[in-house]
């Protein structure tokens, strides 16, 4: 196990280690509100966020995958067009960011429906946890600084602004929620 841990955790393997992070972290977050909704009768919103996380590694993967192509094709690369090559991630990558945080507020607005408070917070906070679990999905595949701090910044206002109007969430993303 402990050359298996040098192995990842090599420069050579930082790609790798970002993915195998982001998916387990995504695997014990849902774990652990399972846990923690079950005694307030809320089990039921960790279906739609698992749910919602095979969907969003998938919609992820394709659209860097794409992008990927798109860079090769054009001959895009940081050193020749950076400006084009960073826009083009930070844009590809803040519209996922913002999608999950549209999502995530959606569905704890679904489940908060005549909650008391204190599990009204608990809810949004365990929403507000699920975009950091999406910004390091997002990060594990825009893995450049400048895209971490946008997309972290993304994830926390979007979050908020989408928690505070739902219906927003709901204009924005709308169409392709209504897919799945």
């Amino acid at each position: 196990m402990g050359e298996f841990t040098r192995w990842l955790t090599h420069d050579d393997q930082n790609d790798l280690y970002g993915l195998v992070f982001a998916l387990a972290l995504n695997v014990v977050f849902l774990a652990l509100i399972a846990l923690l909704l079950w005694p307030l009768d809320r089990a039921a919103m960790n279906f739609p966020l698992a749910k919602g996380y095979l969907l969003f590694w998938v919609i992820v993967t394709v659209t860097a995958l794409a992008l990927f192509s798109a860079h090769k094709i054009l001959r895009v690369d940081m050193y020749s067009h950076a400006d084009a090559h960073m826009i083009s991630n930070l844009l590809v990558g803040g519209v996922a960011q913002a999608g999950w945080s549209a999502f995530a507020a959606l569905v704890v607005h679904n489940f908060a429906a005549a909650a008391p408070v204190w599990v009204v917070l608990i809810l949004y906070l365990v929403g507000g946890l699920s975009c950091f679990v999406a910004y390091n999905i997002v990060s594990s595949f825009y893995q450049g600084q400048i895209y971490r701090i946008i997309n972290l910044l993304l994830a926390l206002v979007s979050y908020i602004i989408f928690s505070i109007w739902p219906t927003i969430g709901r204009l924005t993303y709308g169409r392709f929620f209504d897919l799945f």
